[in-house]
């Protein structure tokens, strides 16, 4: 039986993968490539190797840091790249007009 953890990192990594700028670089490079298996396999193993950082980091991580600490301060950080993006792109439009 798949365990709930599973399940939910599973759909939590899928959406947050899903057009972003990794998978723009795949699409492109898969676009001017003739070797879309090279692509997807080489792809693959650098999500499955950025991911295993990801564990191991976070293992380790937690062990000095509470959880609930590194969750604010990625919320934050989400946060504040958010407001730089919004702020950026009303300064784009701005000088476009």
């Amino acid at each position: 039986m798949i365990s709930a953890i599973f399940i939910s990192t599973f759909l939590t990594i899928l959406v947050a993968e899903l057009g972003d700028k990794t998978q723009i670089a795949t699409l492109a490079i898969s676009g001017s490539s003739n070797k879309p298996l090279a692509v997807f396999i080489g792809s693959s193993l650098a999500l499955v190797f950025a991911s295993f950082i990801g564990v191991l980091l976070g293992g380790s991580f937690s062990k000095f840091i509470p959880t609930s600490f590194l969750q604010i301060s990625a919320a934050i950080g989400f946060l504040i790249i958010g407001i730089n993006l919004l702020i950026s792109s009303d300064r784009n439009e701005t000088n476009e007009i």
